[in-house]
């Protein structure tokens, strides 16, 4: 004789899933990540957009005591649209000092300016950074100090120089990728103020960050990141004091043996930045930029030495 047997459907396991996200996404806004300063929210568009272009023969030797030399054209101004330009040299000898908590930086020019960094950690929350340029030219040697001050999920600073110029700036994380701030200022010797908000947005794919000041100034940028070895960028500035507007496009691409950077913005500016290892310890430097508008072409070439 048959018997029938009435087993119960089994459970599954996917109806559970959406559960458990909903869970896992719960936001713990007390335990949210610290986020970048203020001054770098745009870290990210400046890598790839702003390379540290140069014209005419470079070349720097890092061996315990820094050294570099730059050979190029000085720019001087004229009524015409086209520039002017001057074959000048200059040799720069810099020493650093790098501690776990305190690092010196120091470089001295031909001309006479020097340029000096200081970053020490007071505390392992409270560091102090400063920088200054002095140069024989009266009025134009200059100053800067800060204090930073990095918190559980925030960050705060506060700026003194020269001049009576003050400043603060404060960035909070809202959620795990977004993140508000917002800056003061005043500059006691020309009796100006200002005021700024900043927004960053970030995941592992993208950045998108928003700035807007009192001054005039508007800022957007955004970056996508499209692989681990390229990445696109691209900015607004924008014074609506001035009403002018400038928009850029880049990339940077990431190679075993050399990384490249370009960009080309609403000016007609076009440029482009490629640093290759040809050995351990040596790199090779070649610097373009395009300025079609004002019919100015830079172009520059460099050997790095040295850790």
């Amino acid at each position: 004789m048959a018997t029938a047997t009435a087993t119960a459907p089994p459970t599954s396991s996917t109806t559970a899933l959406p559960q458990m996200k909903k869970e896992n996404e719960k936001v713990d806004y007390f335990n949210l990540p610290c986020p970048i300063p203020y001054e770098e929210i745009h870290r990210e568009a400046f890598m790839s957009l702003k390379p540290e272009l140069f014209e005419g023969m470079r070349f720097d030797f890092t061996r315990g005591l820094n050294q570099s030399v730059f050979m190029g054209p000085m720019e001087i101004p004229s009524q015409s649209s086209e520039t002017i330009k001057i074959p000048t040299a200059h040799y720069e000898f810099g020493a650093n000092f790098i501690d776990p908590k305190l690092m010196l930086f120091g470089r001295i020019m031909t001309d006479g300016r020097l340029n000096a960094r200081v970053k020490c950690d007071l505390t392992d929350n409270l560091s102090f950074k400063g920088n200054a340029q002095l140069t024989n030219e009266p009025h134009m040697s200059h100053g800067m100090a800060y204090f930073d001050y990095k918190g559980k999920d925030y960050r705060s600073q506060f700026q003194l120089g020269n001049g009576a110029l003050l400043g603060a700036n404060y960035i909070q994380s809202v959620t795990p990728n977004l993140s508000f701030g917002g800056e003061v200022f005043w500059a006691g010797q020309h009796r100006k103020s200002g005021i700024g908000y900043a927004a960053r947005y970030n995941t592992d794919k993208m950045v998108a960050t928003g700035q807007v000041a009192s001054t005039g100034l508007v800022a957007l940028s955004y970056v996508q990141k499209i692989s681990e070895k390229v990445s696109l960028a691209s900015d607004l500035m924008y014074n609506y004091m001035s009403k002018e507007a400038t928009a850029s496009f880049g990339y940077d691409y990431i190679l075993r043996q050399c990384r490249l950077r370009g960009k080309i913005d609403s000016n007609g500016c076009a440029s482009a930045f490629l640093e290759e290892r040809l050995n351990m310890g040596l790199n090779f430097i070649l610097s373009a930029e395009l300025d079609h508008r004002k019919k100015d072409y830079k172009f520059g070439f460099g050997l790095t030495v040295g850790e």
